[in-house]
């Protein structure tokens, strides 16, 4: 590890700089008006594999955005890690909440702010640079491919058929990801589970134009206000959602496991603090932890409607759109979800509106065995790396992919994130700490050698 870390050391700043050209990309999968930067994006991936000791490097057609494949075959007998990590990100809104701009990465308080700069990008890339020093350090024990795909943030939905045809080419021992994050820069932790996701969009639609609020209002329904009312029912007072079945097959925790929960490093009213709120809420009985990793919930993730302009224009609008999605736990089929929810939205509608509800993707809930060779390796990597062993973590996020890989291809993901809950992903001035980007490279050179060790001992 010396001669690891001094090369890390040494290369430093060209590893951020090549960073910096993937994060100044605008690869946002969810905009079809950045589709070419997708593609440039992926482009530009593989030749930094490349350049960084891969023997091969390919962008490879999906029904969707290409998918990046890279290889270091250095034993056809050895054991081989599969890396996925996804290069598009999320769009920008609001660009106005930007202190700058989100596609010209800049350093701050030794933080890397960009878009990517956490999620996917810099977390992604630090496996690529773990790859090189490796290399040139002549401490690579087994083989190493890459699988990096542009619809993560989209859902994956064409991923699950490229996987299934090419199992041969994907085949592997374990599954290394950096997409989680972290409790806390001092209380390292793994993420063991992750939650399910089933989202949609709904439309209530009433009158077949808009209506002057004057001389329509009071007498013929406003669909924004339906529509409100309709998503307020469905969360009770205690915070369940009340979708008939909704909870079907949900284990419910022992008392034991209740305990585990509350003996993590937690504090409530720094988690408050750090959001600006005065009390957390959520399912009554629970925990925050406990609600964010292993109970289910419900969100509206935008809902827009009538005239939202500058000024005043007193209108029924003709119709509202809401976009809702709700994490799941095992024991839920995110299948069955949306169409649970979709049935019980439709017929909790008064006969005033039309409604219409569309599944834009989902995926499945996935746990990760602690007692896996691979797991024992990347706890040991944390704890030599950052001096305290790791906390087995439930965390609230979804990667739709980690339960396909399971299922198409047979093998179990280890999910070795380094983001900070203050490196606010998915939010405008999105960051990532530099000396997580350097941790996090040393940490999983470690994980390799430690994997390595286990498996040839």
């Amino acid at each position: 590890m010396d001669k690891a870390k001094a090369y890390i050391d040494e290369h430093k700043e060209r590893f951020v700089g090549e960073l910096f050209e993937l994060l100044r990309i605008p690869s946002v999968s969810a905009q079809s008006v950045h589709a070419p930067d997708v593609v440039r994006c992926a482009e530009l991936l593989a030749g930094l594999l490349v350049r960084s000791g891969a023997d091969r490097a390919e962008v490879m057609p999906t029904e969707g955005n290409p998918i990046v494949y890279a290889e270091k075959i250095v034993d056809p007998a050895a054991k081989t890690v599969l890396v996925y990590g996804h290069y598009d990100v999320m769009p920008v809104d609001p660009l106005e909440g930007w202190k700058t701009d989100p596609f010209e990465p800049v350093i701050e308080d030794g933080r890397i702010r960009a878009r990517g700069a956490d999620d996917d990008k810099g977390q992604l890339y630090m496996h690529v640079k773990a790859l090189e020093t490796m290399l040139q350090t002549g401490t690579l024990g087994c083989n190493v491919k890459f699988m990096i795909e542009g619809e993560e943030e989209i859902g994956s939905g064409g991923i699950s058929r490229w996987c299934g045809l090419h199992r041969e080419l994907l085949r592997a021992d374990i599954i290394l990801v950096s997409d989680t994050s972290l409790l806390s820069w001092k209380v390292p932790s793994i993420t063991c589970g992750l939650r399910g996701l089933c989202y949609v969009e709904v439309e209530v639609t009433g009158p077949n134009r808009d209506l002057h609020s004057g001389l329509y209002g009071g007498a013929v329904a406003n669909p924004i206000n339906v529509l409100s009312g309709m998503i307020a029912s469905l969360i009770d007072a205690e915070g369940r959602i009340t979708i008939p079945g909704f909870y079907d097959g949900i284990r419910e925790l022992a008392p034991q496991e209740h305990r585990e929960f509350a003996a993590a490093p937690f504090c409530e009213a720094a988690y408050c603090k750090s959001l600006g709120i005065l009390e957390t809420q959520g399912e009554k009985g629970y925990t925050t932890l406990e609600r964010i990793g292993i109970r289910p919930s419900l969100d509206v993730n935008g809902i827009w409607g009538g005239y939202t302009g500058e000024g005043a224009k007193t209108v029924i609008p003709s119709s509202a759109h809401a976009k809702i999605s709700m994490r799941l736990v095992p024991g839920q089929d995110f299948h069955k979800i949306g169409e649970l929810f979709a049935a019980y939205f439709r017929d909790i509608a008064p006969r005033s509106v039309k409604v219409r509800v569309k599944m834009l993707h989902g995926g499945a809930p996935y746990v990760s065995p602690t007692d896996l060779p691979a797991y024992r390796a990347a706890s040991a990597a944390f704890e030599q790396t950052f001096g305290r062993k790791p906390v087995p973590f439930y965390s609230g996020g979804s990667i739709p992919v980690i339960s396909v890989f399971e299922k198409e291809l047979g093998v179990k993901s280890i999910l070795m994130g380094f983001g900070l809950d203050e490196d606010a992903i998915h939010s405008p001035n999105e960051s990532y700490p530099l000396a997580n980007f350097y941790r996090g490279i040393e940490t999983i050179v470690r994980f390799y050698a430690n994997y390595t060790a286990m498996e040839t001992a």
